[in-house]
C-alpha cells in the first residue's frame, strides 16, 4: 500500500514535466545580448600593477592583473583586465594569482579587443554549499529531503521551463504564474508530503487561497493605478523585448509566485495540524477540532506575516536608507510606484496567507473526520498521512 501511495505523486511529477516539455516554446530572438550573454571565464596569471586612484573622493585600491582566458572564442589568450581603476568598488577582496574571474570581452570597430573585470567566479563555494545542505536535509529528513530536493529542484525547472518562456511570448503573466504555480506546489507538496489525506487537504487549499490572492492582486492593482513600471528592470526589458509584455498582469504574476513559499508551509503545517489533533483526540467534534486547530494557526499566521514583511523590508533596505539620507516623508514615500507595488504585494500576499489558515482548516477537517468512510477509497486516495493509518 505504501508503494502505491507513492506511485502517484512520481506519476503527477512526469505529466508536470511531460506538460511543461510540450508547452516549450521558441523564445523570441531580438538580436541583443543579454546579461552575462559576452560573458566568459579567466584564471588571473600575475598581477601586473597596483596602486591607489581617487575616484570622485573615494580612495580605493586598483589593480591591473594579466589573465588567461578559459573559454569561448579567445580561450588560450592572454589579456589585461583594471580592476577599480573606472568604477567605485568595495576594497573588501582584491585580485591574487591563480583566482578564477569572469570577464567581459569586446571587439571596437577597428578589431582592437578589449576585456573587462565583471565579477568573482563563484561556482566552487556555491556548489559546496548546495552539497552542504543536501547532505543536512538528508540527514534530517531521510527520505523526505529526498523527496524535498526533488521538489526544489522541480520548482526551479517549472519557473524557468514554463513560466518564463511563457511570459516572454506575450502569453498573460498573471494566468501563466496561476496555471504554473498551481502545478509546481501540487507536484512538490505530494512529492514531499506523500499522496495522502493530508496533502490532498493542503493541495484543494493552496489551489483556493492562490485563486483568491490573484482576484485580490487583481483588484488592488487596478485600485492603486498600480501599472507594474515600478522596477526599473521591467522598464529595460521592455526596450529590450520585440513582443510586448502585460506589464500588470507581470506584477500579478510576481505577487503570486512571491506567496508561494510561504503558502506552501501555512497549508501543510495547519492541515499536520488538524490530522494530530483528530488522531489524538477523535471525539473532537467540528467546532472543537476547529478552534483548537485555529489557535495553533493564529500563531502562525501572525510570526508568517511577519516574515513576509521584514523580507520584502530587507530587499528594499538600501532604498529606505537612500530615502531616509534624504530626510524624506515616508508619508509621501509610499505614493512613489515602486514602493506602492512593494506594499501591495506584501499585503495581498499576506491577506491570502491569513485566509489559507480558516481555508486550510475546514477542507482538513472535512477529511479528517471522514478517514473511516473513506477507508474504501484508500486505493486511490492514500492513508490518512505519513505515519498513520485508517486502523480504529
Amino acid at each position: 500500500m505504501k508503494t502505491k501511495s507513492w506511485l502517484f505523486p512520481f506519476l503527477l511529477l512526469l505529466a508536470a514535466i511531460l506538460y511543461a516539455a510540450l508547452s516549450n516554446v521558441q523564445l523570441p530572438g531580438d538580436g541583443f545580448a543579454t546579461f552575462g550573454a559576452d560573458t566568459v571565464r579567466a584564471e588571473v596569471l600575475k598581477i601586473i600593477e597596483e596602486g591607489k586612484v581617487d575616484l570622485g573622493g573615494n580612495v580605493q585600491t586598483y589593480q591591473i592583473a594579466r589573465v588567461n582566458i578559459l573559454e569561448g572564442e579567445y580561450a588560450g589568450i592572454p589579456m589585461e583586465i583594471d580592476y577599480g581603476k573606472r568604477q567605485i568598488r568595495s576594497d573588501d577582496y582584491l585580485m591574487s594569482e591563480g583566482d578564477q574571474v569572469m570577464v567581459s570581452i569586446s571587439k571596437t570597430p577597428d578589431n582592437v579587443v578589449n576585456a573587462y573585470f565583471v565579477d568573482y567566479v563563484r561556482t566552487t563555494p556555491i556548489l559546496w554549499l548546495a552539497a552542504i545542505f543536501a547532505i543536512a536535509i538528508v540527514f534530517i529528513s531521510r527520505w523526505k529531503g529526498v523527496r524535498a530536493i526533488l521538489s526544489m529542484a522541480f520548482s526551479l525547472f517549472m519557473i524557468i521551463s514554463y513560466i518564463i518562456p511563457q511570459i516572454l511570448i506575450g502569453k498573460d503573466p498573471l494566468q501563466v504564474s496561476i496555471i504554473g504555480s498551481i502545478i509546481l506546489l501540487a507536484v512538490t507538496l505530494y512529492l514531499t508530503y506523500g499522496w495522502n489525506l493530508k496533502t490532498h487537504a493542503a493541495v484543494i487549499s493552496m489551489i483556493l487561497v492562490l485563486l483568491l490572492t490573484g482576484a485580490l492582486s487583481a483588484l488592488f492593482v487596478v485600485f492603486a493605478k498600480l501599472n507594474g513600471s515600478g522596477d526599473e528592470n521591467v522598464m529595460f526589458l521592455m526596450q529590450l523585448m520585440e513582443t510586448p509584455i502585460n506589464l500588470r498582469g507581470l506584477l500579478l504574476g510576481g505577487m503570486i509566485i512571491g506567496a508561494l513559499g510561504v503558502l506552501d508551509d501555512l497549508v501543510t503545517t495547519q492541515a499536520s495540524a488538524v490530522f494530530e489533533l483528530q488522531h489524538a483526540n477523535p471525539a473532537l467534534g467540528f467546532r472543537g477540532l476547529y478552534n483548537s486547530a485555529m489557535r495553533i494557526g493564529q500563531d502562525h499566521v501572525a510570526a508568517t506575516v511577519n516574515t513576509l514583511v521584514l523580507a520584502y523590508a530587507g530587499a528594499s533596505l538600501p532604498m529606505l536608507l537612500m530615502f531616509s539620507l534624504g530626510r524624506g516623508d515616508y508619508g509621501y514615500l509610499i505614493n512613489f510606484s515602486f514602493i506602492a507595488e512593494e506594499i501591495v504585494r506584501t499585503l495581498v500576499g499576506s491577506l491570502g496567507l491569513i485566509a489559507a489558515v480558516p481555508l486550510t482548516t475546514t477542507i482538513a477537517i472535512f477529511l479528517a473526520q471522514r478517514t473511516e468512510s473513506l477507508e474504501k477509497w484508500e486505493q486511490v486516495l492514500g492513508p490518512e498521512g505519513s505515519g498513520h493509518s485508517h486502523n480504529h
